[in-house]
């Protein structure tokens, strides 16, 4: 592809991503508000922390390595080559869980079987899962590589809301079962992902044969592994790459799910106590799932397509370098305003949050404290994604290894901090350990940054420094909020609680900050470039 259609075609999936995942992501978050109401704090710590890690582990360690490698070698190896690779994961799959599962059923700390019984169903159901969805990884990868921008989004958002339809279902009506709602919820709703897939690509293939469509895949039977005449099984150069990615996902699972971990390993929190972090974790994280994530992943998807891995920037070429310069200080920037915009207004308004969320049960425990802190969490995640897609769509395999082992050093530090923050400030240590592992990351990806762009007189990483009058303006709004929380939040009233909501929505200086928030959404449409867009205001 040309470069300004990678542009067109990036920018058209964050559109669709954060458009289409804002509206999944609203319906979760009030079935979610609603199961809070019918469960224990340590059911929700089992099912959202233990199982949920389980999950997450084992399609990370599946998937990541195999989706990253196949991605940056699309036009490089031939589609049958990619495809027999793919298809790995499924034995491999199997090997992961049956070794996950039997780490988390006989060697982890097991919950009380009076209070959450059917631990061994539920490990075995969330295991299950993914050796479900790696089914359809051919489909998935595809799908990105051609840009089919609405196909991902669309996927997840039918897998989360069958999931939670069934789980409510299951609640109103069968609330006895407890952990085995949250099981059947989990491996039904993945059965339909999966046979959707294959349903529309069917469905897609018809309509190209008859349109003469140059799709190079002509029958659902190409989605399938098959022996290529004089040629190898799978291409030995994509499987040294994908050996390459796997080892750093291995590190880069743990150090982003390394509270979890820590949690799971080691007992320093009750079931209950893992409950509640887990709902801050998802409420705070909100910005970061329909916002940073996409972003991030169509930015890496767009420089790993647009620049040569490996080659420094004068090698490149200088339409890709310059636009590469461009499209990097306009992501920088844009997450920094909603990063800091995420802080101040999550400070004073954490308690309101949570007390209209999960009730007084929830607002009256630790959460409130530890969504402040989250508040820092997000902004330091957003740089942090932004800069980290770029580095490891640019990196040479040799660089690759040494930042492999840079985060080994990283885990090693999170783990120590973790342990050690968490016996001074409770459950608020894992946050605070979790941003000095962040804050790592980002002073690794900079000092790669700054040396590919050390030419360039205008450096992305310039675009961190705002201007004094939008600090102050974030000054002016933090301190107006907290103000207002001290006076009418949040045990007095209905309508004092309307005053402290109404005194956030016109603290903030529009001219300075919202302008560029508005321009930014206002042209976030399916059919305009939102990262097009950014790299206007990079200035």
């Amino acid at each position: 592809m040309k470069p300004s259609e990678l542009l067109v075609g990036a920018a058209r999936a964050a559109s669709y991503n954060m458009m289409l995942q804002l509206t999944t992501r609203v319906l979760t978050f009030v079935l979610n508000a609603f199961i809070l109401r019918y469960i224990s704090h340590e059911l929700l710590g089992v099912v959202n922390v233990r199982l949920t890690l389980l999950y997450s582990t084992s399609i990370f360690i599946t998937r990541e390595a195999f989706n990253r490698a196949c991605l940056s070698h699309v036009g490089k190896a031939s589609w049958t080559q990619i495809i027999n690779l793919l298809w790995l994961t499924v034995p491999f799959s199997v090997v992961v869980c049956c070794i996950l599962s039997f780490v988390w059923v006989s060697l982890l700390q097991r919950p009380d079987p009076s209070i959450i019984p059917y631990y061994d169903f539920g490990a075995t159901c969330f295991a299950l899962s993914t050796v479900i969805e790696v089914l359809a990884q051919p489909l998935w990868v595809i799908g990105q590589a051609f840009m089919f921008v609405k196909l991902r989004v669309l996927m997840d958002s039918f897998f989360l809301a069958v999931k939670s339809v069934i789980t409510v279902f299951l609640i109103l009506h069968k609330p006895q079962l407890g952990l085995v709602i949250f099981s059947l919820a989990q491996v039904i709703s993945m059965c339909g992902y999966v046979t959707v897939y294959y349903v529309y690509f069917t469905l897609y293939m018809k309509s190209a044969r008859k349109k003469n469509d140059d799709f190079p895949l002509k029958s659902i039977r190409d989605f399938f592994p098959k022996f290529i005449k004089n040629k190898s099984f799978i291409n030995f150069d994509l499987a040294l790459l994908t050996w390459t990615f796997m080892k750093q996902s291995l590190l880069k699972q743990f150090l982003t799910e390394g509270e979890k971990y820590v949690m799971t390993l080691f007992k320093v929190l009750s079931f209950a106590d893992q409950g509640i972090y887990d709902i801050v974790h998802n409420l705070g994280s909100l910005a970061a799932r329909f916002i940073f994530c996409p972003l991030e992943e169509s930015g890496y998807l767009f420089f790993s397509q647009l620049l040569e891995r490996g080659q420094p920037l004068k090698k490149q070429r200088k339409e890709s370098s310059i636009l590469a310069q461009k499209i990097l200080s306009a992501l920088l920037k844009t997450v920094t305003l909603i990063g800091l915009t995420i802080l101040v207004y999550g400070y004073s308004y954490s308690f309101l949050a949570l007390d209209i969320y999960g009730g007084s049960a929830l607002s009256a425990s630790s959460g409130p404290t530890l969504l402040r802190w989250y508040s820092l969490y997000v902004l330091v995640i957003a740089v942090n994604g932004v800069t980290e897609c770029f580095v490891f769509a640019t990196m040479s395999h040799e660089e690759l290894d040494r930042c492999n082992v840079m985060m080994l050093l990283f885990s090693v530090i999170f783990l120590a901090a973790s342990w050690i923050l968490i016996q001074m400030f409770g459950s608020v240590g894992f946050i605070l350990a979790n941003c000095l592992n962040m804050l790592l990351r980002i002073a690794n990806s900079v000092s790669f940054l700054w040396f590919y762009f050390s030419k360039i007189s205008n450096h992305p990483m310039r675009a961190l420094l705002l201007r004094p009058e939008i600090f102050a303006s974030f000054a002016f709004t933090f301190t107006i909020t907290c103000i207002s929380e001290s006076m009418f939040c949040c045990d007095q009233g209905l309508w004092r609680r309307a005053i402290h909501v109404g005194v956030g929505a016109v603290s903030n200086d529009r001219s300075l900050v919202q302008r560029q928030y508005l321009l930014l959404f206002h042209y976030s449409l399916p059919s305009t470039s939102p990262i097009t867009v950014l790299s206007q205001f990079h200035s």
